[in-house]
């Protein structure tokens, strides 16, 4: 395993000033991002090439990662869009019949700065205790001088993640069907937030025709596709600054064509509506948060990445009421609107590295599309 191998070090500094000292994987120089953790055992292909991230450095709680290397088949986007990794072992030699490569070997091609051999258990509490903070992953010694921690520490302060939707959505449209042309069944409109691989296929796995269309597609242009449903996708950032786009979906929601939104697209439809959004602590990221179906009592395991959350108390009750909330904190994590047909959840009934007990959302969106096709006969 890495821990036995001979590796270059490397550092993570901490806006708090906190300095672990480890190893260095991957590429090497200095990335600042907001460092967060995941508690997910398995899907760090997933993780790693989820635009989600985009701007943090991530952690990963479990203590041993890419015991079964990476498979391109597998990964959410094209590419990474993490700004650092960080585990406490990583296998160098993967057992997979499906692998391709080693999770070095993909940190390097992807230019991302990993560090390994730190106590990720204490680097978690932190994060828990102080909430998410600001960080730099570096090969090169910060305490070199007191001046180049100085100098460090400021970028690590002074760094904030902006324009994130902007810079991981496709500027182009691209088409997905089915395989066969004569299981096409409904038109879908998927908004690219910074969408994940899997979304788009449990829609084509449904039968859908799915367009994936660049975030700011305005009203009009969604009009001439003449969509059966319209998907709002998952995606990073403070959800508040995409003011152009919340003013886009306030004017799509009147068109009454079946809604359905994940996470940041959750959050989007939320603010069209006049809700408000928060930052919470140190956010829902893992594979194993727990969620009450209000309407139905039950309690379903989930796979979520925020760190913003829909304030429920704020949605006006004759728009809007939650139907979700996470069992731990009690945060909303669904919407169902009265007056629009649409829907929204905060977590991932998509998860390609599970659990899959929601997918059955994906069944919701598709009545729903049916009916709508039946009211318009």
């Amino acid at each position: 395993m890495a821990l036995i191998r001979h590796a270059e070090p490397a550092w993570l500094v901490l806006a708090d000033g906190q300095i672990f000292k480890g190893n260095s994987f991957g590429a090497t120089g200095t990335a600042i991002g907001e460092v967060v953790f995941t508690t997910s055992m398995t899907g760090y292909q997933e993780t790693l090439t989820d635009p989600s991230y985009y701007g943090q450095i991530v952690t990963q709680t479990f203590p041993l990662i890419g015991n079964y290397g990476v498979n391109s088949s597998d990964f959410e986007s094209a590419k990474s869009y993490v700004n650092g990794y960080i585990v406490r072992e990583w296998c160098d030699k993967p057992s997979n019949f499906r692998c391709e490569d080693t999770i070095r070997n993909f940190l390097e091609q992807n230019q991302i700065i990993g560090l390994y051999n730190i106590d990720t258990r204490h680097l978690t509490r932190t994060l828990r205790e102080a909430g998410v903070m600001n960080g730099a992953i570096t090969t090169q010694n910060p305490e070199e001088t007191p001046e180049t921690l100085k100098n460090l520490l400021q970028q690590i302060r002074n760094y904030a993640v902006v324009d994130a939707v902007k810079s991981v959505t496709d500027s182009a449209r691209h088409v997905y069907a089915p395989d066969s042309p004569e299981k096409k069944q409904y038109r879908v409109v998927l908004f690219d937030f910074g969408y994940k691989r899997n979304i788009r296929q449990e829609l084509v796995n449904r039968n859908c025709e799915v367009t994936v269309v660049p975030a700011n597609t305005t009203p009009d242009e969604i009009r001439t596709l003449h969509p059966d449903g319209i998907m709002l996708s998952n995606g990073p950032g403070n959800p508040e600054e995409n003011t152009e786009i919340i003013q886009n979906l306030r004017e799509i929601s009147a068109c009454n064509i079946p809604i359905f939104g994940i996470c940041l697209g959750h959050q989007l439809l939320a603010l069209a509506h006049g809700a408000k959004t928060e930052k919470l602590k140190y956010g829902h990221r893992g594979a194993n948060q727990p969620v009450i179906d209000l309407a139905s009592g039950r309690t379903y395991v989930t796979s979520q990445n925020h760190g913003y959350a829909v304030i429920g108390d704020s949605l006006d009750p004759e728009i809007a009421e939650v139907s979700h909330i996470n069992a731990n904190d009690k945060t909303c994590e669904g919407v169902r609107y009265k007056k629009i047909n649409a829907f929204t959840v905060q977590f991932h009934p998509e998860a390609h590295g599970g659990p899959l007990d929601t997918a059955y959302l994906f069944d919701e969106f598709i009545s729903r599309m049916q009916e709508s096709q039946k009211g318009s006969e």
